[in-house]
């Protein structure tokens, strides 16, 4: 079946069978057209259109600015519109099930400039604790680790001759993420020199420990890092963190599926985030020193 016909067959679906105006199917159909016509530009076809397609598309949406209420107003739009189509039995897979609401998803998270990590790291704290601290922050920045995974790490999760981490994500999920050597020489060095003193003779099998040798928690980690960030002049979270993580990996050249894994997203669309966010830098950088793109 054409495109042009699926469209016409839902339309008159949506006057004839669930009695909507008419003006709301013209904004149904004005959606539908730009969506079809960005899918003939790259050579898709809508039988064939795949949750990428959908993301990839409602990212080019956000690059022409338009707003988060736009852009979730249009997703309803093409939900319904693959959901006719799974009804009347045109396709049997829905592309955008699972997509929740664009102004959850589509902002941009903000990356640190290469500079501002070594910063960052380069931090030479006067309290004893920097040692953790900085271990912390070059793991989570080696490694890409939500917080919650960072302050749940155990001893046992880390292979050091291997030169990888066992990881538990969202969902229990487990993944193994490769770390640094730097990271690695880092977390040993804390260790060996401060861990001990902070368990004052008590056990844990929790990597990194408070003050009063219990596991680090997310909010004292982040009074952390804010810390370390006033002394580098860099304005930070843990979240910059794994988002720096990500982009630059994106930079350097790293594909999405292993940037995927690497970060234990279970979709793609949420990864491809970071592609935008690499995109946007370049044009950045691109504006700020080409002599003709002022």
């Amino acid at each position: 079946m054409e495109q042009k016909e699926i469209l016409k067959k839902f339309l008159n679906y949506l006057l004839t069978e669930k009695a909507l105006s008419i003006n709301t199917v013209k904004s149904y159909e004005n959606d539908l057209k730009n969506f079809l016509k960005w899918l003939t530009e790259q050579n898709i076809l809508v039988l064939n259109c795949k949750k990428d397609d959908i993301v990839q598309y409602l990212l080019n949406l956000k690059e022409k600015t338009y707003s988060s209420t736009s852009i979730a107003r249009i997703l309803s739009s093409l939900k319904q519109f693959f959901r006719f189509m799974i009804f009347d039995s045109i396709i049997n897979h829905d592309p955008t099930e699972g997509l929740k609401s664009p102004k959850l998803w589509l902002r941009l998270p903000k990356a640190l400039e290469i500079d501002e990590v070594k910063r960052l790291l380069s931090v030479m704290a006067e309290n004893k604790y920097y040692l953790r601290d900085i271990a912390m922050l070059e793991l989570m920045y080696a490694s890409g680790l939500r917080v919650s995974e960072l302050v749940k790490l155990k001893l046992s999760d880390i292979n050091f001759e291997a030169g990888f981490i066992r990881v538990k994500g969202k969902g229990d999920k487990e993944r193994v993420v490769p770390i640094a050597q730097r990271s690695i020489d880092k977390i040993k060095n804390y260790l060996v020199k401060l861990r001990p003193v902070l368990l004052k003779k008590k056990a844990s099998e929790y990597v990194f420990l408070n003050n009063r040798g219990q596991p680090m928690t997310r909010q004292r980690f982040w009074q952390n890092i804010k810390a370390i960030g006033r002394i580098a002049g860099v304005n930070v979270t843990p979240h910059m963190i794994r988002h720096s993580f990500a982009t630059h990996l994106l930079e350097g050249g790293a594909d999405l599926r292993s940037l995927q894994k690497m970060l234990g997203h279970s979709d793609i669309s949420t990864t491809q985030i970071y592609t935008k966010v690499s995109m946007d830098r370049l044009r950045k950088e691109y504006i700020k020193h080409h002599p003709r793109a002022k």
